[in-house]
C-alpha cells in the first residue's frame, strides 16, 4: 500500500505540493491525472524516495521511503524521461539491476524476451529508437518483481500491439503478485481501461480520490429535448456542470446520482431523455472546470 499524508513541497518558494493526500491499495492500479504542472511527477519522485517532503510523510506499507534501501528495494520505476548508463546495453542494465535489486528474477528476464522479440539485448540502450527503449525498461523492471511499480507515462512511443502487450504483462503482476501499480498518463482513455482508482491532480493537492466506478456514478451525461425546443429553467440546486446544444438536443452535465436526476428531469416532460455515462477523459474536464479551467463548449 502506498500512503501519502498532507505532503508540502516548495522549490525556490514555488509550492509544487500543497498538502496532498493519497492512497493506492495494495494489488490496484492507480491513475493519476492532472493537468501540467499539478505536481504528478513531484509526487511520483517522492513515491520513488528521490525527493525528501517538507512536511508530510510518504509511506509504503507503513515504512517511509526517503533514504531507506530496505522499502527502496521493493520499488521499481520507469520514468517518463528513461535513465541508463552511457554505453549500456539490456543485457549490461541486466547485470546492474539483478546487483539492486535481491528479487531480480533472471529466469523471467529470458523469458520475457519472447515478448519484446525485436529488443537486441547486446545493443547499446542509447542507439535504440524510444520505442525499443521503452520495452527494455519494462522488460527489466518487471523481472525485479517489485511489490510497487511507479510508471510516468509508460507506454508514451509504443505501437498499439505493444502497448496491449505490456498493459497485459502489468495487470498479470497486478492479479498474481499482488503488485501494486501507480501510473501517471495524460491518456485517459487507455487510463481508463486498466485502473480501479484515480486521483484528480490540481495545483498540488488531490482534487478528488475514487474508484473509477465510483467517479462514474456520481456525474451524468444527459442529452434531453423539448416539445417548444428551448431548455427550461433548472432548480438551482441541481448541480449543472455544463451545458452546450446542437440541435434542438441539450447536453446536461450533471453531478448527482443518475437515477434521482432522471426523475427530476422527467417532471419537465421532455420528449427525447438519455443519460449516458462519461469517459474519464470528460470527468477530467468537467472536475477541472470547477476550479480554474476555461472549459469550453465541447462536442461530446
Amino acid at each position: 500500500m502506498i500512503k501519502v499524508n498532507n505532503v508540502v513541497k516548495t522549490f525556490d518558494g514555488f509550492r509544487a505540493l500543497d498538502g496532498l493526500t493519497m492512497t493506492a491499495e495494495k494489488g490496484s492500479i492507480y491513475g493519476l491525472v492532472g493537468p501540467n504542472g499539478a505536481g504528478k511527477s513531484t509526487i511520483l519522485r517522492h513515491i520513488m524516495g528521490i525527493y525528501r517532503p517538507d512536511s508530510g510523510s510518504v509511506l509504503v506499507d507503513g515504512e517511509q521511503v526517503y533514504e531507506n534501501p530496505a522499502v527502496k528495494a521493493k520499488i521499481a520505476a520507469i520514468p517518463d524521461d528513461l535513465y541508463y548508463f552511457n554505453s549500456a546495453s539490456t543485457k549490461d542494465m541486466m547485470r546492474f539491476y539483478r546487483g539492486v535489486y535481491p528479487s531480480f528474477d533472471v529466469k523471467r528476464y529470458k523469458a520475457l524476451a519472447e515478448a519484446f522479440p525485436e529488443v537486441d539485448e547486446k545493443q547499446p540502450i542509447r542507439r535504440l529508437s524510444k520505442g525499443m527503449q521503452k520495452q527494455s525498461a519494462f522488460r527489466l523492471a518487471l523481472c525485479c518483481n517489485p511489490e510497487v511499480l511507479v510508471l510516468d507515462e509508460p507506454v508514451d512511443g509504443l505501437d498499439p500491439v505493444m502497448r496491449r502487450q505490456v498493459w497485459t504483462l502489468l495487470m498479470g503482476d497486478v492479479a498474481q503478485r499482488g503488485t501494486t501499480v501507480l501510473v501517471s498518463s495524460h491518456n485517459l482513455r487507455e487510463l481508463e481501461d486498466v485502473c480501479d482508482h484515480v486521483g484528480i491532480l490540481s495545483h498540488g493537492k488531490v482534487l478528488l480520490e475514487r474508484s473509477l466506478t465510483d467517479l462514474q456514478d456520481n456525474v451524468v451525461k444527459l442529452q434531453i429535448a423539448f416539445a417548444d425546443g428551448k431548455l427550461p429553467d433548472l432548480p438551482k440546486d441541481l448541480n449543472v456542470l455544463h451545458t452546450s446544444q446542437i440541435g434542438r438536443v441539450f447536453t446536461l452535465i450533471v453531478r448527482g446520482s443518475p437515477a434521482e436526476i432522471k426523475t427530476r428531469m422527467a417532471g419537465f416532460a421532455p420528449i427525447l431523455m438519455e443519460a449516458l455515462p462519461l469517459t474519464l477523459e470528460e470527468i477530467f474536464i468537467y472536475e477541472l472546470g470547477g476550479e480554474d479551467y476555461a472549459v469550453r463548449d465541447i462536442v461530446l
